[in-house]
């Protein structure tokens, strides 16, 4: 199970794009929403999430994944559940994975100490002693990281070859036409 936090403001590609390459793969996502079921992204595009954040085990998941989105990101740090489901999950080495602004969380929570990621161009120095990467989307362990909105397609896929294979992760590619 990969839940997808949703907070006012987030992020829709980011959210959006990763969510429909895991379905793609036959992973199981649920859209998970801190306060409403409705979440209004930063873009004024409203998504029907399909749980709340203070009703979800999110202890369970395999993986959880937090868009960006200044406001999506506000939310997220203002939910103490979802704080303490990502740490509880990097502890238990179960997958954790944050895109653009979103990286930052982990450096406020303490786990990126150490390990590469990246991040949006010019929030590098928000990232503590993370190893900084040049790059659309990169995997350390069990923490994936990408750079923002455009890259929303290689984090996307990156999260799928963490939790299925290269070789279905090139086969959603090529039927995407992503490069």
């Amino acid at each position: 199970m990969v839940y997808i936090i949703l907070g006012k403001g987030f992020e829709e590609a980011e959210a959006v794009i990763p969510c429909d390459l895991l379905r793609r793969a036959g992973v199981d996502v649920r859209f998970v929403g801190i306060g409403t079921k409705t979440v209004v992204g930063g873009h004024s595009i409203a998504i029907e999430a399909d749980c709340l954040a203070e009703q979800a085990d999110l202890t369970q998941a395999d993986m959880i994944v937090l868009p960006g989105g200044l406001g999506g990101v506000e939310s997220i740090l203002a939910c103490q559940k979802v704080l303490d489901a990502v740490v509880s999950l990097n502890e238990q080495g179960n997958f954790v994975a944050a895109i653009c602004a979103a990286p930052t969380i982990f450096a406020k929570l303490g786990i990126v100490s150490g390990k590469k990621a990246t991040c949006y161009p010019g929030m590098e120095n928000e990232m503590a002693d993370a190893i900084m990467c040049d790059c659309d989307a990169v995997r350390d362990g069990n923490m994936i990281t990408g750079r923002a909105a455009g890259t929303a397609f290689a984090f996307g896929l990156e999260l799928v070859r963490a939790l299925c294979s290269n070789e279905i992760a090139d086969r959603i590619a090529t039927g995407v036409v992503a490069h």
